[in-house]
């Protein structure tokens, strides 16, 4: 008795971790370590509720930890100086271990790579049992967060498809009491096909994605047999949620395509009654129609060219100076209609532009969706956008005063039109174009497209544009502003070094502050903010780009 007190009051986790470190050195991890390392482990077993296996390689990976944010089973092998005959005997161990969740593991065809969460190093510095975090009776908004945060996980391949599962059920399991559960259960649906729809509900919630591919559910399944099984029974519609009719196949180009797919409006209305999406309000839904008290105030920055022409538009749409402008322009016989081309790379805060000069000037925003345009019977794209028009005149007349009619990413119906077209989807683009054209020439109202392509737009769309602003990529100073409004708790140096190194759009930015915000509420505040936020960077980029080291 006096020899375990004696050994639980001179050891905690640390210092056991060193010994079992110093000890397999010395065994090369042999079946000695558990006689040579026994007290450590004993310790690291009770304290931590695992096996002395498990206690073995999670004193290993801690020491890792502090070399290297992940590691392979070589690196382990080769610092300890045994054969992999030997790590395989802790296989069993590790599996355990990553099943609770105390080590995640990265699977790509090359290696197997293990990290340790921070938790887990946090509680093995206060001595504690690490206890994987539950989130229980949490809003249906924190709950997307925490599927942001697990979907992240299986994309990256640290989560297999299995656990993926397993974690999302647990999650449902400890969230009853919301509505999008209740429903979601309600369908009856085997584990494999819910964890689908949610996946599905987390591309529309998280990341407004209403066109999904094959591509895009690809990733959550890490067995092509098992992949493969559910792409036939989606392309042959004969998969439960198609069945069910749950989803629905999109429209691409005025056809069917049953390789894109999205949830139908009904299921959505059942699942999302908790979660403030404007894309689920009826009448926004059915007119698209953005009011613009429910715009969100976000202060942009732009060079001081575009600056000067943002303030000149939004002078012109003060109602005061509109109306004025608009009545000396027909007395004079010109045109009245006033239209705004922003373009330029993706992310520089063209759409924002527009929502926010609506906020600005209390107009409303009626946003067309091009993809419902082009519909899959002959005729009915051309009729779509001529009421998109006539919608958008009863509107005004309806509101008092004149609304924005908003060709959002509007590259498909104005760039340059296709000579001798043959094809029934080109002579529908033409016809699309054509109609447009027509109506632009005699519109009377405001109408802003963005268009990421300026070099495809086609000239008689160039001509028919009355304002054309060009929309750079921040400077240096835009950055460090952008960065201070979306992360205040950042100080001047962190700030400087996130502009100077990385070349962002505002969009970029901004991804990069959701994704470090949502990592805050799961995980907390990381004592290392500019680390986190410059992995963050790096992972922002496609293409990865050496940086210089900041150090620390």
């Amino acid at each position: 008795m006096g020899t375990k007190k004696k050994i639980k009051e001179g050891m905690n986790l640390i210092t056991a971790v060193e010994q079992v470190v110093k000890l397999s050195k010395e065994t090369h991890l042999s079946e000695e370590i558990f006689k040579k390392a026994a007290k450590p482990l004993k310790y690291i077993s009770e304290k931590q509720e695992i096996t002395m296996g498990q206690s073995v390689m999670l004193a290993l990976f801690v020491e890792f930890f502090f070399i290297e944010s992940n590691t392979s089973l070589r690196n382990i092998a080769e610092k300890f100086d045994c054969s992999s005959s030997t790590i395989l005997r802790f296989m069993n161990d590790i599996d355990g271990l990553e099943q609770r969740g105390i080590v995640y593991c990265s699977r790509d065809k090359r290696s197997i790579r293990y990290r340790l969460p921070m938790e887990v190093i946090d509680a093995f510095r206060k001595d504690e049992k690490f206890v994987p975090k539950r989130h229980v009776n949490i809003t249906c908004g924190e709950l997307f967060l925490v599927l942001e945060d697990i979907f992240s996980m299986r994309i990256n391949d640290e989560l297999t498809f299995e656990l993926t599962k397993t974690r999302v059920k647990r999650l449902l399991d400890d969230n009853q009491h919301l509505v999008f559960v209740q429903k979601l259960r309600s369908f009856g649906f085997v584990e494999k096909d819910e964890l689908l729809l949610v996946y599905i509900s987390h591309l529309f919630v998280n990341h407004n994605d209403d066109s999904i591919g094959f591509h895009d559910l690809s990733p959550l399944f890490d067995e092509r047999s098992e992949w493969c099984l559910t792409k036939t029974s989606l392309s042959h519609g004969s998969h439960p949620l198609l069945k069910s009719k749950i989803i629905e196949y999109n429209n691409d180009g005025g056809f069917v395509n049953k390789e894109s797919f999205r949830m139908t409006w009904q299921v959505k209305e059942e699942l999302f009654p908790e979660l403030n999406l404007s894309s689920m309000n009826r009448e926004t839904q059915r007119n698209n129609l953005i009011k613009h008290e429910e715009i969100t105030a976000k202060e942009l920055f732009y060079d001081q060219e575009i600056t000067l022409q943002i303030e000149d538009l939004k002078h012109i749409l003060e109602e005061e100076h509109y109306k004025a402008i608009r009545q000396q322009m027909k007395d004079k016989g010109f045109r009245c209609g006033l239209t705004c081309l922003f373009y330029g790379a993706p992310g520089t805060g063209k759409t924002e532009t527009a929502m926010q000069l609506a906020r600005l000037t209390g107009r409303d925003v009626i946003q067309v969706d091009i993809p419902q345009i082009k519909s899959m019977w002959v005729g009915e794209s051309e009729k779509n956008i001529k009421a998109v028009f006539e919608q958008y005149r009863a509107k005004a007349e309806k509101l008092g005063i004149m609304p924005i009619l908003l060709f959002n990413e509007a590259d498909a119906i104005i760039n340059k039109r296709k000579e001798g077209a043959e094809h029934a989807v080109d002579k529908m683009e033409n016809s699309i174009q054509n109609i447009i054209l027509q109506e632009m020439e005699t519109f009377d109202g405001i109408l802003i497209a963005t268009t990421n392509f300026a070099q495809n737009l086609d000239k008689a769309f160039e001509r028919r544009f009355l304002y054309k602003i060009k929309f750079n990529k921040p400077t240096l100073e835009a950055r460090k502003s952008i960065w201070h409004e979306m992360l205040p708790s950042l100080g001047d140096e962190e700030i400087h070094t996130l502009a100077t190194q990385y070349d962002f759009s505002g969009g970029q930015i901004e991804n990069i502050a959701r994704h470090h915000t949502i990592d805050t509420i799961l995980h907390g505040e990381s004592a290392h903010t500019l680390k986190k936020l410059m992995e963050h960077c790096d992972n922002e980029r496609l293409e990865k780009r050496e940086r210089m080291k900041v150090g620390f």
